[in-house]
């Protein structure tokens, strides 16, 4: 079953005015299932998955292989793991000079691509593919499955929740056992020990002294493996909003699970009720509404606001000039805090949104209101 993703007319739109585009994402988002529909709109297409030994055999002799394949679509998947096809690319496009010559797909972000794919400036466009948002599969499930399973294709679409947790449980032993060793240097159990004392401490501001000294390594090894998991989509970490130097502002970043369902994994959560008893129910909630705002507007910038005599908000969000501060709440009667109004004064947002698990939402008071995780959006851009 293929349900349809809001990024496929974005990515076909790019491949109509650039030479490469990458589609980037964590593993089994859904990205391969995402180029397969893109390319039944070409005539001709070719996919080449660098994870399977007839397409490497392929590739030997590279220059020759893909000069052969000329006029047609070239996906390439995993291309993280044959970096040296980056200055071949840049090459052949500009030999041949057309748009939609090369739709390429990795499982790490620009920051861990860039070393590798800067040769392509000027000649590729990235787009970030998250596992399902919250608007293309809001028809099929409830709010509550969603936070129990998390948005992986996989997981979500299993049979059963015991299905999808085992899949989640095989998710996170794969990723660190394979998807990883590509990258750096790295001990597979402390990796596995720092994120789950990450779930733990969801949606807070790190401390990579503190995280060290459990673990038993250095502030940079900490770090560096944050880094790392950010760089392969499976954190997200948030800065400080930083407009009025005139206060004590927390300056460290705050730290996401990516996913619901993998932060419910770490945490040996396997039903909704579980989650809903856990301390970091709140922060998941927090993480939902993040990703999804990230998928529906990703040319936005989002950090959190936070000072020392108690002003806080869970995301400050800029997009086109204009500033929006964003409060998530599970209640749905919420209500604010005196440190949310502060920060409200703070940050003289053009409106903040309360952002809740309720069918509709409501004004708060003037430039506050309550709005659905369907709303959003919506709220977001008549702002605008």
């Amino acid at each position: 079953m293929y349900i349809p993703r809001i990024l496929e007319e974005t990515v076909f739109e790019a491949l109509k005015n650039n030479p490469v585009v990458a589609i980037t994402g964590p593993r089994q988002c859904g990205k391969s299932t995402l180029a397969k529909q893109i390319r039944k709109k070409y005539a001709t297409s070719i996919c080449l998955d660098l994870e399977r030994p007839s397409d490497l055999l392929k590739l030997e002799d590279a220059e020759w292989f893909l000069s052969t394949q000329k006029g047609k679509l070239i996906c390439i998947d995993e291309i993280q793991r044959m970096p040296e096809l980056f200055p071949l690319i840049r090459s052949l496009t500009d030999e041949w000079n057309i748009s939609g010559a090369f739709l390429i797909l990795g499982s790490a972000s620009r920051m861990l691509l860039k070393q590798s794919s800067e040769s392509l400036a000027g000649r590729i466009s990235y787009k970030n593919l998250t596992p399902f948002l919250w608007k293309e599969v809001n028809d099929r499930f409830s709010l509550e499955t969603c936070f129990s399973r998390g948005a992986f294709p996989r997981s979500l679409l299993a049979a059963e929740g015991q299905t999808s947790f085992q899949w989640l449980e095989d998710f996170i032993t794969t990723f660190l056992e394979r998807d990883l060793i590509q990258w750096k240097n790295f001990t597979p159990f402390t990796m596995r020990r720092l994120w789950q004392m990450l779930a733990h401490l969801n949606g807070q501001t790190v401390n990579y002294s503190s995280l060290g000294n459990s673990l038993g390594v250095s502030n940079s090894t900490v770090k560096n493996y944050i880094d790392l998991l950010q760089g392969t989509f499976m954190v997200d970490v948030v800065p400080p909003y930083i407009s009025n130097l005139g206060k004590r502002l927390i300056k460290a970043p705050k730290v996401y699970i990516s996913d619901s369902g993998i932060t419910a994994a770490l945490l040996g959560l396997h039903s909704f009720e579980e989650m809903a008893g856990h301390p970091s129910f709140g922060a998941i909630w927090e993480q939902i509404v993040l990703t999804n705002l990230r998928g529906v507007f990703p040319e936005a910038d989002f950090y959190y606001y936070r000072t020392g005599n108690g002003a806080e908000m869970d995301f400050v969000m800029k997009l086109r000039n204009k500033v929006f501060a964003l409060e998530c709440k599970t209640a749905y009667a919420p209500r604010l805090t005196k440190g949310n109004f502060n920060a409200f004064n703070d940050i003289a947002p053009e409106k903040m949104f309360v952002v809740a698990p309720v069918k509709k939402g409501w004004p708060m008071r003037q430039k506050i209101e309550v709005v659905s995780l369907s709303d959003i959006e919506d709220g977001i851009r008549n702002c605008l």
